[in-house]
């Protein structure tokens, strides 16, 4: 996969804090997009999902409201 991989995140997000580990351990280059940093960045989230939930993970086409949920189909992603 060539597509690079947008995160939209909070600090105090554990969920957040796992996606990050696990793609840098996977050696998944990605964006990182806090959502305490630009007022925007919610915005986009709520545009993508419905909804105001972090980890929002959009990789392609594909977007991801969490991330231990839907490890197994992001795995797929990568594969």
């Amino acid at each position: 996969m060539t597509e690079t991989l947008k995160i939209y995140t909070i600090p105090t997000c554990s969920d957040c804090h796992h996606a990050k580990r696990y793609f840098k351990e996977q050696g998944v280059p990605y964006m990182e997009y806090d959502c305490t940093q630009n007022p925007e960045y919610p915005e986009e989230v709520r545009r993508l999902t419905g909804k105001q939930i972090v980890p929002t993970i959009v990789i392609g086409d594909n977007v991801f409201i969490g991330f231990a949920d839907n490890l197994q189909e992001i795995r797929e992603l990568f594969r």
